[in-house]
């Protein structure tokens, strides 16, 4: 039965034509594939003695036999339609026959570095090195994500030249065109703290972070939950060899944090300036620790790298705060701290979105972020009472709700069309008959 005989939405029926492929196709013969390789030999008088040897070569392939490609072919990660593009088959060529040189194209080509991961690509190499299990690919994916060590999305590529060169008789022509090169869709893409957790861990635990330790560790949970080994003999002949390797990095006094590096000197005060991991991500820090006077911070925007951030870079930073304008009367000041640039205004912030650069935003952009906030502040408070200014009905994430004394409590879900109309007598009847909060476990 096809995906189009059954009901649901288009993601099930999706999800049910792949399942269905796959069986079927797991139960087929296996395809054919012809492929042809001719060695091109090049004559002429002008070749030296140093080319002769050189030829062109041709490569095709084409189906001899569908099999089990009638029915499912596997994607990758850049082809989202399920089919894999096969070369078109070589016209018939014998041994011997001479070939006559319509024209040679020659295009520059860039050397490319391997395609990031993809999640599915991930677990694709996760099972091919033997590490994890299927139950543990998704909370794998799921913890390098929360702990920010790779952010899932989209990165821009910049535009390149490259030069196609064609010879048609004896007269080359040349053109310059244009490419993008390194922009990534959806793939895993490792953050500043990702790389420098990487190589800590690489340079101090090189055993742990070999791909075969991983692979090793399995092979022994199947041993102890087949009886054939006891788990404390196994955990103490680990922690043997690995304790005083984490006792001899706690003891270690390095001059530098991982990932700490000089950029040189501030023009101005003349003290070093670095970049560094902080408490709340990757940093710029003008002056050390060991100077009288306090050094200066300020946050990395999410569009530079620690790895390619140079000094002109880290002191125009260092330009911030700075003033835009007057808005009502009052200041309107562009910042940055610890969770990122924002704008300031009456002693209110507001953060500034991701694609905004807080060392060129306009005035206007920033009223427009103040007034925003202000309609989103509105709409969050719906109601107080001069009864009692600790009480309040709140709009969240999940409902309206009453906030009072330091503590929040739900309105009944039949009262939450009319959250805004309640009196203050019904909230303090909702506040007295709220249910005592569950204790939360502990483990041990």
């Amino acid at each position: 039965m096809t995906a189009a005989a059954i009901d649901g939405t288009g993601q099930e029926k999706r999800l049910y034509d792949l399942i269905w492929k796959r069986t079927i196709a797991s139960q087929m013969a296996d395809a054919r594939i012809e492929k042809t390789t001719v060695n091109i030999e090049i004559s002429g008088d002008s070749l030296s003695q140093k080319h002769q040897e050189l030829q062109f070569v041709a490569n095709g392939e084409v189906i001899v036999f569908d099999g089990f490609l009638k029915v499912y072919r596997e994607s990758t990660d850049d082809d989202d339609n399920g089919t894999e593009v096969f070369s078109h088959a070589l016209p018939v060529m014998h041994e011997g026959d001479a070939l006559e040189r319509r024209d040679i194209t020659s295009t520059e080509r860039y050397l490319q570095g391997p395609s990031r991961y993809t999640e599915a690509s991930l677990v694709h190499k996760l099972e091919e090195l033997g590490i994890g299990r299927p139950s543990t690919y998704a909370p794998t994916i799921s913890t390098i994500q929360q702990r920010e060590y790779v952010q899932k999305g989209d990165k821009k590529g910049e535009e390149r030249k490259y030069v196609v060169d064609t010879l048609m008789g004896i007269k080359v022509t040349s053109k310059t065109k244009k490419e993008m090169n390194g922009a990534d869709k959806g793939k895993l893409i490792p953050t500043d703290i990702g790389m420098v957790v990487n190589d800590f861990l690489m340079e101090n635990f090189p055993d742990i972070m070999d791909y075969n330790f991983t692979a090793k560790v399995e092979q022994e949970f199947d041993k102890i939950s087949e009886g054939k080994a006891a788990w404390n003999t196994e955990m103490k002949a680990f922690y043997k060899k690995f304790e005083p390797e984490v006792e001899a990095v706690l003891n270690a006094r390095s001059e530098h944090k991982a990932g700490e590096r000089q950029l040189g000197e501030d023009p101005k005060t003349g003290k070093p300036v670095f970049v560094k991991i902080g408490r709340f991500g990757p940093v710029v820090q003008i002056g050390s620790a060991d100077d009288e006077e306090k050094p200066r911070f300020s946050q990395l925007p999410s569009d530079k790298s620690m790895d390619s951030l140079t000094l002109e870079d880290a002191l125009e930073l260092f330009k911030l705060p700075r003033k835009v304008g007057q808005f009502e009367g009052s200041e309107v000041i562009i910042g940055a701290g610890r969770f990122g640039p924002y704008v300031m205004h009456e002693k209110k912030y507001v953060s500034l979105p991701k694609d905004e650069d807080p060392l060129t935003i306009t005035l206007d952009t920033a009223i427009h972020l103040i007034q925003k906030k202000r309609l989103q502040e509105a709409q969050r408070h719906l109601k107080t009472f001069d009864e009692d200014p600790k009480m309040e009905v709140m709009n969240g994430r999940y409902g309206p709700y009453i906030a009072y004394d330091g503590k929040n409590f739900r309105i009944p879900k039949n009262l939450h069309d009319a959250a805004a109309e309640l009196t203050y007598g019904q909230c303090q009847e909702i506040v007295k008959n709220a249910p005592e909060p569950k204790a939360k476990r502990t483990r041990r």
